[in-house]
């Protein structure tokens, strides 16, 4: 499975990573999620994995968007 994670700086920015490495950096977290569910959304129909966006909380994990072709779901 593919995971984009989205992960808050000191400053207050967000940015979106894969494998714990920041594709885009400095935003705001509306923006960030509607480019990450895009981007995770993009990745799968081209690859075909299942492909989801996470956001880690104070002790816990928010899913935010799961595309999942091959358990004929696509959420987000």
């Amino acid at each position: 499975m593919v995971v984009y994670t989205l992960k808050q700086a000191d400053d207050g920015q967000w940015s979106i990573c894969r494998l714990g490495m920041p594709l885009f950096t400095q935003m705001q977290l509306s923006p960030a999620i509607k480019l990450a569910r895009e981007v995770a959304r993009d990745e799968h129909h081209r690859n075909g994995q299942p492909t989801s966006v996470e956001m880690r909380g104070l002790g816990s994990l928010m899913r935010l968007a799961h595309f999942d072709r091959a358990a004929g779901t696509t959420a987000a």
